[in-house]
């Protein structure tokens, strides 16, 4: 069985790992970045240089054009070596989001169906899309920018050292506080993140939640309870924001004081003037701390953001790597063809978290050519058993098998080219009308697409559409609740599935809709082995198998009459069912 990760585990799939295909790019990048760091303080130590020189007596000018050529030089050079570390990290990144949503749009497409019930099209797109570009900053900057931040204070402090280790450790002193401060401010940044994100979330729901259901809400006049609601969300939201920042002003403010370019001439002016007046140090050798010294600071501020943006890689790479994570269905790999188009459920159970069974022991045959509908209360488990025949899931015990093979040893293509579906959530994706109803056959020209949505109740609407069949959906054209259904089934009669599973398309449609969609259900279901959830009993009366369920368990098997007549809990939903119908609805769905 595959039931969905554990949210409370830490994902296998790191940070690191994600970015280990552009490895070695990224080492390379940082290599340059190193050479182009330490080649940008040479017009510094030029100037020290250029100082020395000026003030000999007699100045070499040869010796002047000298360092002013390698001064410039080095500035090229810098620049060459700087641009091509962002040239590879930007290649990089464009191999690693490739890399990257390959993986995620291959486990999307292995993982069960089932799963996307549990996970609304919002959030994949976070993964996909928001996540993986968040990680840009980390490989297209990040690592060079650390590179720069380290490389830049170590070379001049080598330099600097060189000339007198007293002062050099002078010019460590707002360094080292300045690190301190930083490490202090992003002290439990992980945990702060964790409620960033989660009050941030809140808010999004909370913002859904008033958008979409601003109809219900005012008809019913709750709309300023609703609204307060999102208002207390943000609210929260704002506290929490501002518990985590105004917890790191303070240090970041001293911060960048201490790191600033001012603090550390004022640091280098007076102890460098005690220095020079106990002459320990000359005055032109000064020169070079008040120069070579300013290159100390400003990386110091660059890594603190820069780590930043590491915390937040990490967190969208731990957000991707539950999706890696979560168990997908096992492909087979000997794949065997069914013989037929038999259905048999032996001995299946089922659970979705391992604790709580919802199908116990179900034993089920479904004939060729067939109608079989599946009754019972909320919750008897008619929905989970018409989903593993789909494959949502696995069964947690037994077998369901087509054509004498298991569903679990056969294709997914092949499934799939086998069983259809129909249920009442429709997804229509944002592309062409043509496209969402060749769906399972991206080949068919537009004469079977036409005859589909003919057959479908459909075509007129679609014509009616500014650019007709290749109109955009969601952009183009808008659907009501029952066009769409109509759309849906378009598309299960272009499939050419031999077996149906039929989630009652009506539910929720108006008296005109649910006309429309009977007449389209009758030329999809026409030949076909149907299985439908029935929700309206007067819908399922010519059925050839009823299948009753209770608490998980067939608790009764037959046709309408049989069951009417053993009197037990068919019999007493049909009772209900018949009270609280009015006289002439439900036509009936017929193979």
């Amino acid at each position: 069985m595959t039931s969905p990760p554990d949210s409370d585990a830490a994902p296998s799939t790191s940070l690191g790992e994600l970015l280990a295909p552009v490895r070695g790019k990224i080492i390379l990048a940082c290599v340059l970045q190193a050479i182009g760091a330490a080649v940008g303080l040479v017009p510094f130590i030029a100037i020290v240089e250029l100082g020395r020189e000026l003030f000999e007596p007699e100045p070499d000018n040869g010796r002047l054009w000298t360092i002013a050529v390698v001064a410039a030089v080095s500035l090229v050079v810098r620049i060459g070596f700087m641009m091509g570390a962002l040239s590879v990290t930007h290649f990089a990144d464009n191999d690693f989001q490739l890399h990257v949503r390959r993986r995620l749009a291959d486990q999307l497409g292995a993982l069960p169906l089932g799963w996307f019930d549990d996970h609304d099209a919002g959030e994949v797109k976070k993964l996909v899309v928001d996540d993986v570009s968040a990680m840009h900053h980390v490989v297209g900057h990040v690592f060079t920018d650390i590179t720069a931040s380290i490389v830049t204070p170590v070379v001049a402090m080598i330099y600097l050292f060189t000339i007198d280790w007293q002062m050099g450790l002078i010019v460590l002193v707002p360094f080292v506080i300045g690190v301190a401060l930083f490490s202090r401010m992003f002290a439990g940044y992980g945990e702060k993140m964790e409620e960033y994100n989660a009050r941030m979330t809140d808010v999004n729901d909370g913002a859904v939640e008033f958008v979409q259901g601003i109809a219900v809400v005012k008809t019913f006049g709750q709309s300023g309870r609703a609204h307060r609601r999102f208002l207390d969300s943000a609210n929260r939201f704002v506290d929490a924001f501002w518990n985590w920042v105004s917890g790191m002003l303070r240090s970041s403010a001293i911060a960048e004081i201490v790191l600033s370019p001012l603090m550390t001439l004022m640091v280098i002016a007076a102890a460098g003037a005690w220095f020079v007046d106990q002459g320990w140090i000359s005055a032109v050798d000064l020169v070079a701390f008040f120069v070579v010294g300013l290159a100390m600071s400003q990386p110091i501020s660059t890594l603190g953001f820069a780590m930043n943006f590491v915390q937040s890689s990490q967190d969208a790479a731990a957000r991707i790597g539950v999706l890696l994570d979560a168990p997908t269905l096992p492909e087979p790999t000997n794949p065997r063809s069914p013989e037929g188009h038999a259905i048999e459920f032996d001995g299946v159970s089922f659970s979705y978290d391992g604790d709580h069974t919802v199908l116990a022991d179900v034993d089920l045959e479904f004939r060729p050519g067939t109608m079989t509908a599946l009754v019972g209360p909320s919750g008897s488990g008619k929905s989970t058993l018409a989903k593993l025949l789909c494959r949502f899931w696995d069964p947690t015990a037994g077998a369901v098998r087509l054509g004498g093979v298991d569903l679990r040893d056969i294709a997914r293509d092949e499934l799939y080219g086998n069983v259809g579906f129909v249920f009442q959530d429709v997804q229509l994706l944002r592309m062409s009308v043509a496209d969402n109803i060749a769906l399972a056959r991206p080949s068919a020209g537009r004469d079977e697409i036409e005859a589909a949505a003919r057959a479908a109740q459909i075509h007129e609407r679609i014509t009616e559409l500014p650019g007709g069949y290749d109109a955009v959906v969601h952009q183009d054209a808008r659907f009501s609740g029952g066009e769409a259904q109509r759309l849906s089934i378009a598309r299960a009669i272009l499939a050419d599935a031999p077996i149906l599973v039929l989630d009652e398309a009506t539910s929720f449609a108006d008296p005109e809709s649910e006309a429309a969609i009977q007449d389209a259900l009758s030329a999809l279901t026409a030949g076909r082995t149907l299985i439908v959830i029935a929700h309206r009993l007067s819908t399922i009366v010519g059925a050839d198998q009823i299948v009753v369920l209770d608490a998980g368990s067939v608790v009764e098997t037959g046709t309408h009459d049989q069951l009417l007549d053993a009197d037990g809990l068919y019999a007493r939903q049909w009772a209900a069912d018949q009270r609280s119908q009015p006289a002439g609805a439900g036509p009936e769905v017929t193979p």
